[in-house]
C-alpha cells in the first residue's frame, strides 16, 4: 500500500492519512494501545476502489514497547 498499489485489488487508488492531523490527538482517535497509559499512533492507507486497508506503526520505539508488552502471535 506504501508503494501506492493495493495488494489485494491491485488498483493505483490508495491514499494515505499519514499527515492526518487529529491521529495522535487528545482523544487518541487512531491509534493503537499499548498499555492502559500507552498509545502509538497509525498511519493508515486505503483502497478506494476495493476498501481494503493497512495500518503502520511508525515510531520505532513504541513498536519496540509493543513487542514487550503485546502477545506474540
Amino acid at each position: 500500500m506504501k508503494t501506492g498499489i493495493c495488494p489485494k485489488c491491485g488498483s493505483h487508488e490508495v491514499y494515505g492519512g499519514t499527515e492526518v492531523k487529529w491521529k495522535s490527538g487528545g482523544y487518541n482517535f487512531n491509534c493503537i494501545p499499548i498499555t492502559a497509559f500507552t498509545a502509538t499512533a497509525l498511519d493508515n492507507y486505503v483502497c478506494v476502489d476495493c476498501g481494503y486497508v493497512e495500518s503502520y506503526v511508525t515510531d520505532k520505539a513504541k513498536i519496540q514497547k509493543l513487542r514487550e508488552k503485546w502477545p506474540k502471535v
